[in-house]
């Protein structure tokens, strides 16, 4: 109750919990001309799968970002960042360059 109070009145003074501020990078890791960044989300006491895929350098302004959020739950930041990496792999795999076939610099996977 105590956090949900501070959220939301947290909001009102625009100060933002560490807890729901933007989720770190994690280190990148190349893969097929591609950089997966694992980027976990914390979800209250355990951590949603999700993460970043880079095409580096292809847009006007650099590189192309594309972000990926899954429904899967782990009770550590490391093995949600171990099945982050993987599920990107997974995604290259199956999509490569149509992830990037319209050009927008960010979008989602």
């Amino acid at each position: 109750m105590a956090s949900f109070l501070s959220r939301l009145f947290g909001g009102l003074t625009g100060k933002v919990p560490e807890d729901t501020a933007t989720p770190r990078r994690g280190e990148a890791v190349d893969y097929e001309g591609f950089k997966i960044c694992a980027a976990p989300d914390k979800a209250d006491n355990q951590w949603r799968l999700a993460g970043i895929i880079i095409k580096p350098g292809e847009g006007e302004d650099g590189d192309l970002e594309r972000t990926f959020i899954r429904a899967d739950l782990f009770s550590s930041r490391e093995e949600a960042e171990t099945y982050a990496v993987r599920k990107g792999q997974q995604i290259i795999d199956e999509q490569g360059e149509r992830l990037f076939a319209d050009g927008a610099p960010t979008g989602h996977a």
